[in-house]
């Protein structure tokens, strides 16, 4: 089963001094296995653009449309036999401890 997880920031990290997990040897790992399709950061908030449209007009504005202190960084595309086994990759993950994970599963719109 495919899972998105969405690698965010937290305003509440983790205060466990043990070293943080290394981000390289976590996607070595999970790409070797096969447990990670894809996987990149994402762009500072900065240059962020939402798009909306009301009423037939097309409504652009700079940076994230939330207001929050929380920002997505990044997203991992999971392979996974289920979402338990997601959840081990997710919890290795370094942001799990500097900030938080989001894994939801791939829509399987033929089954609707």
């Amino acid at each position: 089963m495919k899972y998105l997880m969405f690698v965010c920031t937290d305003t509440e990290p983790d205060t466990d001094p043990a070293p943080e997990p290394d981000i390289d040897a976590w996607v070595d790992k999970h790409d070797a296995s096969g447990q990670r399709l894809r996987g990149m950061g994402l762009g500072p908030k900065s240059t962020a653009t939402t798009v909306r449209v009301r009423n037939g007009q097309t409504l652009v504005s700079d940076g994230p449309f939330a207001e929050t202190k929380e920002l997505i960084v990044g997203f991992d595309l999971l392979e996974c036999a289920d979402l338990d086994e997601a959840i081990e990759v997710a919890r290795a993950h370094p942001m799990a401890r500097g900030g938080r994970i989001e894994i939801r599963p791939q829509a399987d719109w033929d089954k609707s």
